[in-house]
């Protein structure tokens, strides 16, 4: 009995030092931080949602790094994030007390090899949109940057996952590397959001640190079509909150072509998608914009939009 007893005690012991073990990064390095307060994002991206604030400067520890957008501070950009696994979140290189771009010694953070929950598939693009899927091969090989961008974009409720997945699928049928049919300007349309104008390849491209105005490719290719479309999404526009209202006509305005045909073709995919995702089609859905975003307001500036979308919305 006594046996037995020290048995399970020393077992007890050994669980609570493994799990001591497990709490603590096996390759952390202690960094400054050096600003006044510091956003801890859920992922490497400016548009990722803050999980603190850390006020500083204060010394944190790093266990790994990831890429994503750049950032500059003084005469350093840097595209390298730190993870702070005792916060929960990562903070941007260039607010480290490092001279480097990219912290030495410190391991890139392995990606999770199960997908996360709440993932969308083909099969689910597929019961949304039919026939409108007509690369399912190309559409696979996208939805793994796709869902991380809709993660990072917090596309993250049925209503943004329908206003975003139908929106996608009107402009570039889920295709990343879709180039806009007959459509041979410089700055065409190009990718998921079918990005269109140097006014639009210009500001993304500074906001990722690439040069899109002299290789507008890019915008196509399997690394930045999903991250360029969640920039749209949530920098060149703040959609979100209009598909919280279940508002595709301000959605449609949003992305910058003329009132017509198309906004009732693209409301009734959302309906589509909101009949799939929920199981029912809520009321209240608003499909046709105001008057004050009937023309192209494509080249409008966000703060332009925004001033001309919040006529009579009711959104402050």
């Amino acid at each position: 009995m006594l046996k037995r007893v020290l048995s399970s005690a020393l077992a007890l012991v050994a669980v609570a030092a493994g799990s001591l073990l497990a709490a603590t990064p096996a390759q952390a390095a202690t960094y400054q931080t050096t600003a006044i307060a510091l956003n801890v994002r859920t992922g490497p991206y400016l548009s990722a949602a803050v999980v603190k604030v850390l006020s500083g400067p204060t010394s944190v520890e790093v266990d790994c790094q990831k890429s994503g957008d750049s950032v500059t501070v003084g005469s350093r950009t840097t595209p390298w994030w730190a993870h702070l696994p005792a916060h929960g979140g990562y903070v941007t290189v260039a607010y480290l007390n490092t001279s480097e771009t990219k912290l030495s010694g410190v391991p890139e953070c392995t990606v999770d090899p199960e997908p996360p929950l709440g993932e969308v598939t083909l099969a689910d693009v597929q019961a949304m949109f039919g026939s409108r899927i007509v690369n399912p091969s190309t559409v696979q090989t996208g939805l793994a940057s796709l869902n991380q961008a809709m993660r990072d974009a917090q596309i993250n409720t049925a209503y943004r996952k329908a206003a975003f997945l139908a929106t996608l699928v009107h402009e570039s049928r889920l295709e990343y590397n879709i180039r806009e049919i007959g459509d041979t300007r410089l700055y065409g349309g190009r990718g998921y959001i079918q990005l269109t104008g140097d006014f639009n390849y210009g500001p993304a491209g500074r906001y990722f640190g690439i040069d899109l105005l002299g290789n507008p490719d890019l915008a196509l290719s399997l690394r930045w079509s999903a991250p360029i479309a969640r920039w749209y999404w949530t920098v060149a526009r703040s959609i979100n909150p209009y598909a919280d209202n279940l508002d595709m006509g301000r959605v449609n305005a949003a992305i910058g072509y003329p009132a017509g045909a198309e906004d009732q073709r693209r409301c009734d995919s959302f309906k589509n998608a909101l009949r799939y995702l929920t199981g029912s089609v809520p009321s209240g859905i608003i499909c046709t914009r105001p008057s004050a975003l009937q023309g192209d307001t494509s080249q409008l500036t966000r703060t332009q939009f925004d001033k001309l979308a919040r006529q009579g919305s009711g959104l402050g």
